[in-house]
This record gives structure tokens, sequence and C-alpha cells, in this order.
């Protein structure tokens, strides 16, 4: 179960602590039959706060909400000679109560990318 602690009471993804990734990713949920356990796939098609020059250096993908923060290690990155390419990332639960936690916090940042 992944450590959640009151940081911010904005809603954010980051990569690097402390700088909010400005590029809204394209997010595919999946649920496993017995509706307990799935996962979230982001796909970043032009991040902003990760670089060539910073990649080795990201080790989480940070969820941060007025709830805390939830987190995942599974980034892969797609690096062509020059450039970034592509950016995803799967944060996974495994219960009903993480589940309805992530969905607290997918509707928070959705609600963050409206006009208000």
């Amino acid at each position: 179960m992944e450590k959640m602690t009151k940081i911010n009471e904005n809603v954010a993804i980051q990569f690097v602590k402390g700088k909010n990734e400005k590029d809204p990713p394209e997010i595919r949920l999946f649920r496993n039959p017995d509706g307990k356990r799935g996962k979230a796939i982001y796909k970043f098609k032009q991040p902003t706060t990760i670089t060539l020059k910073n990649f080795k250096s990201v080790q989480k993908m940070y969820l941060i909400d007025c709830e805390g923060e939830l987190s995942t290690k599974k980034i892969d990155l797609s690096i062509s000679k020059d450039h970034l390419n592509e950016v995803n990332s799967t944060y996974t639960w495994n219960s009903e109560k993480e589940f309805e936690r992530f969905m607290r916090f997918a509707k928070r940042y959705a609600n963050s990318l409206s006009p208000n």
C-alpha cells in the first residue's frame, strides 16, 4: 500500500518533486474481473518536466492532491537520438479502497484541467 502524506492543496502530477507536469496525459483504466485490482496507464506525449538531461534521475510519478500523495515507480521512457518521444507510467491498485482513493485523485485532476 502506498504511503499517503499531506503535502499540497493543489492537484498535480509530478516526476520532479516541486515541478508540476504541464502536459495533460492520455489515461486508460483497466480493472480485473474481480473489480478490486487494476491499473491506470498514463501516456505523456510532450512531457515538460522530463528531459534528456534529467531522465535518469526520475524515479517516480507522484499524484498529488488535498488528501496527500500517491506514487508509482513504473515509468517507461521512449527516447530517440536527440529527444524524449513519450513517457508512459502505470499506477496500480490492489483493493477497492485503493481504487476509490485513486478515483478521487483522478476526478480532482480532471476538474483542475477544466476551465472554471
